[in-house]
């Protein structure tokens, strides 16, 4: 399986909310929407550090939504 850097790597379109689950040694970011065959499906991204995580919302927030 091709690693996931960007939500666009696995989503074509995201839906109205996001994840973000805080563990000990970073976060992870958890977005769903339609992939580029149209079928529901989900990006998960782990984060080392809090700008990763901003980075990665930035990219959803400019993504088509479903």
């Amino acid at each position: 399986m091709a690693k996931v850097n960007k939500v666009s790597d696995k989503l074509s379109k995201t839906s109205d909310s996001l994840t973000i689950n805080i563990y000990d040694n970073g976060y992870m970011v958890e977005v769903s929407g339609r992939n580029k065959d149209d079928d529901w499906s989900s990006a998960k991204i782990m984060c080392s550090d809090l700008d990763a995580v901003t980075t990665i919302i930035k990219e959803v927030t400019s993504m088509e939504r479903d």
